[in-house]
């Protein structure tokens, strides 16, 4: 719980610089993102890799997505901004890690605030998280806005 507690402060911290960095939201549209109990309870201790790449959809900024490293896994993450959810009644969302164009650990689900990949084991391959507004196994780019972390090796 003390790591929890000491990532949910550095979060916190952090989300003031994003204010003044061109081309990032206005951090008042967000709400500071916090490891959640429901990565908890397979890895306690996840470290932020890489950048957060922002999924804007229809002019709107949709998620953040994010890549964590712990347990000797990489994690994606997606956490959908409280400015969408209150403008739509429901999205479907998914989250996974890349490894070159090979989607591993996808996870899918609708109206949820926050989605994380149950842990890919690739510690050893370079990754990125990506999210989309879709539901399935890849995002259809026909449909669906993409957003990807950089790459980390």
């Amino acid at each position: 719980m003390r790591m929890l507690t000491k990532i949910a402060a550095a979060t916190a911290l952090a989300v003031p610089m994003f204010a003044a960095v061109p081309g990032v939201a206005n951090a008042t549209t967000a709400v500071p993102e916090t490891i959640s109990a429901s990565l908890a309870a397979s890895c306690s201790s996840v470290t932020q890799i890489g950048t957060t790449a922002y999924l804007n959809v229809g002019g709107q900024t949709m998620a953040s997505v994010k890549q964590y490293k712990g347990c000797g896994k990489n994690y994606s993450y997606l956490y959908v901004w409280q400015g969408y959810r209150d403008t739509h009644s429901s999205w479907n969302a998914c989250t996974t890690i890349l490894t070159g164009t090979t989607v591993r650990d996808v996870q899918c689900d609708s109206n949820m605030v926050e989605i994380w990949s149950s842990g890919a084991d690739t510690l050893s391959e370079c990754t990125q998280a990506m999210g989309w507004n879709g539901y399935g196994p890849f995002p259809d780019t026909r449909y669906d806005v993409v957003a990807k972390t950089d790459v980390r090796c």
